[in-house]
């Protein structure tokens, strides 16, 4: 028996934040229904943001609350704020996720304030978080490029990294937000991280753009990280390569890790499924130019 892998299905958040056409909350909760009984066990549920921004995630609330729990599943939240994260837990999310950059740039443009006013915006949910007996994850998005200051530093990842576990992230999450990273590039910046911090309070995110989302999966197994991002169907996609494909595919992922002997838990069968439902949810596979991002420009985790 291989090693067990943690999947975290951002579909029902990171995948469907983009979508133009208004998704019905029910559309969302059967979704997760169908992902929950293909045997994920974390699953962001929704993002807590301003419907100004982020219409999509307009029912918050409502997702939420309604979710059909089930014993051993974990539902989070992407918050960006205190107000966030307090709305999030009075409707029962069990993890807090706050995210931020490693590029000044994208973080300016994406959640309207610098990296170090990120970090004091989630001191406050993190305090929250532990006065409710919850875990926090934090999101570095631009772990390898920025659209805006192209390719980004180990070093600067290592940083934000750094500073995010000094506030009391018990997760960080590195994210190839363009899907531009060769496996050469993501292992320098993962050696990086991991000279602070365990592999086992590291996970990764990547992006299938271009092609290389299951390489990059391969080079971080090798490094002993056992944690990783995907969403049902690709939902998702990356707004600065127009055609691209975005988030990696829970069922690649899934099939990749199997064929390498890991355990996953999750059922091929039925999580076809929840694929299929979840590509009725998927209007247009072709961006027309930057969308919406979790806080309100054009970028996403």
């Amino acid at each position: 028996m291989g090693d067990r892998i943690s999947i975290v299905e951002v579909g029902p958040r990171d995948g469907l934040q983009n979508e133009k056409a208004i998704i019905p909350t029910a559309d969302k909760l059967r979704l997760i229904e169908l992902l929950v009984a293909a045997g994920l066990r974390n699953i962001e549920a929704t993002a807590f943001v301003s419907p100004k921004w982020v219409p999509q995630m307009a029912d918050h609330d409502a997702v939420m609350r309604r979710i059909v729990r089930k014993e051993g599943v974990v539902y989070s939240a992407l918050v960006p704020n205190e107000q966030g994260a307090r709305n999030a837990i009075a409707a029962g999310a069990q993890v807090l996720a706050v995210f931020t950059s490693a590029s000044e740039t994208f973080a300016r443009k994406n959640i309207n304030c610098s990296i170090a006013e990120s970090l004091d915006r989630f001191r406050l949910v993190i305090k929250l978080a532990r006065d409710n007996g919850l875990r926090v994850r934090g999101y570095v998005s631009c772990a390898t490029d920025c659209p805006y200051e192209g390719e980004v530093q180990p070093d600067t990842v290592q940083a934000v990294a750094s500073a995010l576990n000094r506030i009391g992230c018990d997760e960080i999450a590195v994210a190839d937000t363009l899907g531009r990273g060769s496996p050469q590039r993501v292992r320098a910046m993962l050696e990086r991280v991991l000279d602070m911090l365990r592999p086992e309070r590291l996970a990764c995110h990547f992006h299938d753009t271009s092609g290389a989302a299951l390489a990059n999966v391969d080079v971080a197994l090798a490094l002993g990280i056992r944690t990783f991002d995907s969403a049902a169907g690709g939902l998702g996609g990356c707004p600065y390569a127009p055609g691209a494909a975005g988030n990696l595919r829970t069922g690649s992922l899934v099939r990749h890790l199997s064929e390498r002997g890991f355990q996953t838990g999750v059922d091929l069968a039925s999580l076809d499924a929840a694929e299929t439902f979840a590509s009725t949810l998927k209007a247009d596979t072709t961006p027309n130019g930057p969308q919406k991002g979790a806080f309100g420009s054009p970028a996403r985790a």
